[in-house]
């Protein structure tokens, strides 16, 4: 957040930069969201709805999963929140208490690690690196002392874009349910998939809970609407909370997302923009140095490893962005011990920008 405010301030002086280091889509909502929206704006009071989200948004993302994901879902099972961030706040307060311990991949989303703090809860975060293509593993769940009460996972993850296998994710998936250790998953970037499509972690059983979103793939990052897959003994907590947190979620946004789902062709055509960009920092990035790249599976950014030029990714960012105007997201946010060496680039933007964006790092990675 300090980058993005820096990133206004230098436009608002007059100075251009280009920002990637914003983790969201370029392209505003899809047509049929944005018309959807206008006509309820037109035709409804956009007044409370049932907390856990309208009955036909809910069957919309049920059948969501029958369409991508062949599995059924029950639209009870499905609670519409506001954003992830309403989903995860629900997820850790339904399923884990004070004092238990959750452990988490790092690096990763620092969201995950701050709320379950602020909730009372013992992060544990597993040191991911190359060797396991910066994703937790069985073995070293193995190796803790003893089972946590939960497990925090993203595939595709922020911000390295690596994903989970189907057979590493059907084996954490099972040492969870060995363990009594409450999975959760964050598939908020699915359908942004490069190597292989995304699997759910539905697919293995229904003990876990899943947290997802409008705001990638479907491009609704400022709607504020996002879901959980909650299994039945979590499901009434989840409704209290919802209730008492946030009454609903925002009423407008969900008469635009049930629309979102008549827009696949326009939301693919995204994800094929994206793929064009992976590949062009792929390429181009290791000619000026960057050749130490995290496997960007999914989602839409490129983790760099900057070692060779700094350990402070902070200090690093603010210099490229005051002296070439490019904005990256410092390591250290998504990884408090070794983020000082790696850099999160977000490649959902045009192409021309991407590659004036690496004409400029090169000129500049020199006098770094």
């Amino acid at each position: 957040m300090r980058v993005i405010d820096a990133v206004v301030a230098r436009r608002a002086a007059g100075a251009d930069v280009i920002d990637l280091s914003a983790g969201q889509p370029s392209t505003p909502a899809p047509a049929t969201v944005r018309a959807a929206a206008r006509t309820a704006l037109d035709a409804d009071r956009i007044g409370y709805t049932n907390a856990l989200g309208t009955p036909a948004l809910r069957a919309a993302i049920a059948a969501h999963y029958r369409r991508t994901d062949s599995i059924e879902v029950d639209p009870a099972n499905v609670a519409v929140t506001t954003g992830s961030s309403g989903g995860f706040l629900y997820a850790f307060l339904a399923a884990f208490d004070a004092g238990d311990t959750v452990a988490m991949a790092r690096p990763g989303y620092p969201a995950y690690r701050n709320m379950l703090t602020a909730l009372g809860c013992t992060v544990i975060e597993l040191p991911c690196g190359p060797e396991t293509r910066f994703q937790p593993t069985v073995a070293q769940l193995d190796a803790l002392d003893a089972p946590p009460a939960g497990l925090v996972i993203a595939s595709p993850a922020n911000p390295t874009g690596t994903m989970v296998s189907p057979t590493e994710l059907a084996e954490l998936s099972a040492w969870c349910e060995a363990h009594g250790t409450r999975l959760i998953s964050d598939e908020i970037y699915h359908g942004i998939t490069f190597t292989t499509p995304a699997v759910s972690a539905w697919r293995h059983g229904r003990n876990s809970v899943v947290v997802n979103s409008f705001s990638k793939y479907f491009c609704m990052t400022g709607w504020r609407i996002g879901w959980l897959l909650v299994p039945d003994e979590l499901m009434e907590s989840v409704d209290r909370l919802a209730g008492n947190f946030a009454i609903c979620p925002p009423a407008l946004s969900q008469y635009g997302a049930l629309a979102a789902f008549e827009a696949y062709d326009e939301l693919d055509a995204n994800v094929a923009r994206y793929a064009a960009n992976r590949e062009l920092l792929l390429r181009r990035l290791p000619t000026i140095g960057l050749d130490k790249l995290a496997p960007a599976d999914g989602a839409f950014y490129i983790y760099a490893d900057v070692s060779q030029w700094t350990t402070d990714s902070m200090t690093f960012g603010a210099r490229l962005l005051d002296e070439a105007g490019v904005a990256v997201a410092p390591g250290v946010d998504f990884d408090p011990v070794d983020g000082g060496r790696y850099v999160r680039m977000c490649f959902a933007g045009d192409a021309s920008s991407l590659n004036e964006a690496v004409d400029r790092i090169g000129a500049w990675l020199p006098r770094a």
